[in-house]
């Protein structure tokens, strides 16, 4: 049996003196694709900092206790050799590489040859291949986009831009692929096609970790969710006994209502009841 991807037992994460994630387990395996579900400060950038290790829990008070955190089997990642094994799509990175890149202006295709290595655009510092740039231009052929290769990123809809940040994020083949709010910004059209590239990727077989508060995101493929609150998993398990009426009212604190179709969950705020 192939290493799990994600392996938490008892993590804890503290910022600013509190923890933002709290006494946390879990394991995501291979192939099993996962959403994790919760509001706004809820503890899901803190879980992707974590599992990218940007983020380290507090270390066991045991020394021999096993490391809280394993990715693929390791607690040792060189964190530039863990970003080739995790594809990673966010608004925050779009917003990187848009507004926050020291090279200036970054066309698509060089958005796409940077995730070779882990830089965001950033190419001076290693050699591009002829065959980095033959599976850069399969990566944009895959997410539709090999018409916008030469274009600005700065110039393209936000729709386009997070597609091509698709294609970066899976042209160094990753074994999974981490999207945190990966529809932030889009408008109704730019998400339905965005989302169905992720539902081909998850069809193909990379393992799929979606961290939203949409649960519109969750597309079919996803078997598996996780409620997050305060730090805390909620709920874990089958979509359809954890995208409930009650579970995800008293998620977020609200009434709600359920709808599905074809494989999807739609979220609506409920009847508040009468006094």
């Amino acid at each position: 049996m192939p290493d799990p991807v994600l392996e938490v037992t008892n993590a804890t994460v503290i910022r600013e003196d509190r923890p933002v994630l709290d006494d946390l387990t879990l394991t995501i395996h291979v192939g099993e694709h996962t959403a994790i579900l919760g509001p706004n400060g809820a503890g899901k950038s803190s879980f992707v900092r974590l599992l990218t290790h940007e983020d380290r829990p507090l270390a066991p008070e045991d020394r021999n206790a096993p490391s809280p955190v394993r990715v693929f089997g390791s607690d040792n990642w060189d964190v530039f050799d863990l970003r080739s094994q995790l594809g990673l799509v966010s608004s925050d990175l779009h917003h990187r590489f848009v507004f926050g890149n020291n090279e200036g202006r970054v066309r698509a295709e060089n958005a796409v040859l940077s995730g070779f290595f882990a830089t965001q655009g950033i190419l001076r510092y290693g050699v591009v291949t002829d065959d980095m740039r033959r599976r850069a231009a399969d990566a944009l052929a895959r997410m539709g986009v090999s018409h916008l290769a030469r274009r600005w990123i700065d110039e393209l809809s936000s729709g386009e831009a997070r597609r091509v940040l698709l294609a970066r994020a899976l042209v160094s083949a990753p074994r999974a692929l981490v999207l945190d709010e990966p529809t932030t910004g889009l408008d109704l059209i730019a998400r339905h096609a965005f989302m169905e590239r992720v539902r081909q990727i998850a069809r193909e077989g990379t393992t799929l970790i979606l961290i939203t508060h949409h649960i519109e995101e969750i597309v079919p493929e996803i078997g598996r969710v996780l409620l997050l609150r305060d730090g805390r998993i909620v709920a874990d398990g089958p979509k359809r006994s954890v995208l409930t009426a009650e579970r995800l009212g008293g998620l977020f604190d609200a009434p709600v209502a359920i709808d599905e179709e074809d494989g999807y969950y739609y979220a609506r705020p409920g009847a508040v009841a009468s006094l």
